[in-house]
């Protein structure tokens, strides 16, 4: 596997849109970031009964729409792909994108809600063992002990101070490995993006992670033959239109474009701590639009993870 790692090893159009290292850490932060904006726009769609691989698919069309010309300008970065950079991008968007999201939805009905939540969040290590294998990147000095602050942090976020999980048969089940297969493919998709970006345009990249994870989406919503529910009423339809419209281009399209620009100059081993912010924003968006108190315990996980992310964004290595 080719060596990515090196921002100097991208090709002319990759090195002429490069940005600042110190900068592309921010903007993957910022990208995973606007993913914790989904659930104000997924719980109108979802009182609609509107099946969450429904939402998804309909997501992805829409996403398509905006792409399809992007994609079609940039096409010439189609030629010459290798059997690898195939594989990447079938990873992304099949992996990443849709094969992850139904393992960890399927995880979460058999066995330990916490355990599955907790296996999760082991993420991070999957993308930095992959990225050191595939990618041949170097970690920053003193790398394992921010991986461990930041894993804390998420943890203290997720749970408190408790212990999840009492007994050992409630962590070794069927749902907690399908929540380590989830984890290991959202891993390996910030690994694959960074292969890509270093490859082609991160709008190329953008483009095919969502065209690409048509087929398979549209092949599992047939098989599952949930009915659809159309919305009645003017209101309710355009409610569930405006909502849809803004999953599908904020925590969709718009924060991956900024994530992966990001990533053109961001390590595939940093990249995945930064997108811890990811879980930060979700909590707060949860403070503020759905009034759930932020604890003790969440504010001690946002002040471990935020250290991470500053110390990360001051060493020129990122």
């Amino acid at each position: 596997m080719e060596n990515v790692s090196n921002k100097y090893k991208l090709n002319p159009a990759m090195r002429k849109q490069a940005v600042r290292p110190k900068t592309g850490f921010w903007l993957v932060v910022l990208g995973a970031a606007l993913w914790g904006a989904d659930p104000l726009f997924r719980i109108i769609l979802l009182r609609e009964q509107i099946t969450p691989t429904q939402i998804v698919l309909l997501e992805h069309i829409i996403i398509a729409l905006f792409v399809g010309p992007m994609l079609w300008k940039h096409r010439s970065e189609l030629k010459g792909l290798k059997l690898r950079h195939i594989g990447a991008l079938l990873f992304l968007s099949w992996g990443g994108s849709a094969i992850a999201t139904i393992l960890f939805t399927l995880g979460l009905t058999h066995g330990n809600l916490n355990a599955v939540l907790l296996l999760q969040k082991l993420q991070p290590i999957f993308a930095i063992l992959m990225a050191r294998v595939l990618l041949k990147e170097k970690l920053p000095k003193k790398f394992g002990w921010l991986m461990i602050m930041a894993l804390a942090g998420t943890y203290l976020l997720t749970f408190g101070f408790t212990f999840p999980f009492g007994h050992v048969n409630d962590f070794v089940k069927v749902g907690s490995l399908l929540s380590l297969g989830a984890a290991a493919l959202w891993g390996g998709s910030t690994v694959m993006g960074r292969l890509m970006v270093g490859k082609m345009e991160y709008e190329t990249v953008t483009s095919l992670r969502f065209i690409l994870a048509l087929p398979l989406l549209i092949a599992i919503t047939i098989n599952q033959g949930d009915p659809w529910h159309v919305p009645t009423g003017a209101g309710t339809m355009t409610a569930v239109s405006i909502n849809l419209l803004g999953q599908a281009l904020l925590p969709g399209l718009f924060s991956l474009m900024v994530y992966y620009k990001g990533l053109t100059t961001t390590k595939a081993s940093v990249a995945t701590l930064a997108e811890l912010s990811f879980p930060m924003v979700g909590v707060l968006i949860n403070w503020i639009a759905f009034q759930e108190v932020v604890k003790f315990h969440q504010i001690c996980g946002f002040v471990l993870i935020w250290a991470v992310l500053f110390i990360i964004s001051r060493r020129s290595e990122a």
